[in-house]
């Protein structure tokens, strides 16, 4: 059986990542890509690198036709894209991959982002897509929202470690590296290639960076109290990837072990051995994630790495290996390719 497939903001580039994946899946079928901003152009006017690709031009979503679609990807903005969920037929299958159904608590998703959910119930209904920790729950839902990029690569080093006991909860450092392509395809003034280039610079520091949101939400979760981590990311000039370096209180041998048992049955998480470390380099446009660890010159300390590629692991990848459990597929369908290097 192929499965109708329908992409929301098919303009930006982690729609453009969806249908890059979509395109050697072997079971879903591109029936229909929603670009308001776009609608009425082709796919080699928008992405010329896809245009190789027989699908449909772009359009707007009222001309959609959801009654023959199976499961949608909404790759639009926060704030639009609770609005255009809450109208979508109910018989549809949803991976949104915005932050607007990140946050259980509504009160915190306001805190976050500025303004009042509008689409509460929906929210309580959704599922959160770290796939490896909600596996279970993915498979069932009507709705999973996808986590944030910054987010994901941050669990994926913490997770197993808070879980185990194996580190301290007071001293947890997170130093995050993040490429231009995970602020997304707008236009902005700070990313224009002359303002950006030839250097790196370190934003919403002190607390401010909404992802804190999902850290403090999963975190706190896990550990059965409040846990509130340290978290300065930084944008590089590079188009992909993120690199996370954590800093942690604990025997590094016994993270490493830790992480090695977690991860050891997952497909795309890859524990380096001992002391070896990752590159954004080694993962690029993959659903790969490698992770390493080495100790701290300072006694009792550890220092943890992830690297990954933001469109691909930490956002479409990750969109694509949740609808694949959700359609009850093979979860690594379609997403087994390796990454490009160099």
């Amino acid at each position: 059986m192929t499965h109708k497939i329908a992409i929301l903001g098919a303009s930006g580039y982690t729609g453009a990542e969806l249908i890059r994946l979509i395109a050697t899946h072997g079971d879903m079928e591109i029936v229909a890509l929603g670009a308001h901003s776009k609608a009425g152009q082709s796919l080699a006017q928008v992405f010329p690198h896809l245009r190789h690709l027989d699908l449909p031009d772009m359009v707007g979503f009222d001309e959609i036709d959801f009654s023959t679609v199976d499961l949608c990807f909404c790759a639009l903005p926060h704030k639009t894209s609770q609005q255009v969920i809450s109208g979508l037929p109910k018989h549809l299958k949803i991976v949104d991959l915005s932050a607007d159904f990140r946050l259980r608590d509504p009160a915190a998703y306001e805190k976050w982002y500025g303004n009042p959910h509008s689409a509460v119930e929906m929210q309580k209904e959704a599922v959160y897509g770290l796939t490896e920790f909600y596996r279970d729950e993915i498979r069932g839902a009507r709705l999973v929202a996808g986590t944030g990029c910054n987010a994901a690569t941050g669990q994926y080093i913490l997770r197993p470690l808070i879980s185990a006991g194996v580190i301290g909860l007071e001293d947890i450092i997170l130093d995050l590296k993040c490429a231009v392509s995970g602020a997304g395809r707008s236009l902005k003034e700070n990313l224009l290639h002359a303002e950006l280039s030839e250097g790196y610079n370190a934003y919403a520091v002190g607390g401010t960076h909404r992802h804190l949101g999902e850290f403090d939400q999963e975190f706190s979760k896990l550990a059965g109290r409040d846990v509130k981590i340290q978290f300065t990311p930084h944008l590089i000039p590079a188009n992909r990837g993120i690199l996370a370096t954590g800093y942690v209180s604990g025997d590094a041998a016994k993270v490493h072990e830790t992480l090695a048992a977690a991860y050891a049955d997952e497909p795309f998480i890859e524990v380096l051995p001992f002391g070896e470390t990752p590159s954004t380099h080694h993962v690029r446009g993959s659903n790969f994630c490698h992770i390493g660890v080495t100790g701290d010159r300072i006694e009792g300390r550890a220092i943890v790495i992830a690297a990954l590629d933001n469109l691909t692991k930490g956002s479409s990848g990750q969109a694509l290996q949740n609808a694949n459990l959700m359609l009850g597929l093979k979860e690594t369908q379609g997403l087994m390719l390796a990454p490009c290097f160099p």
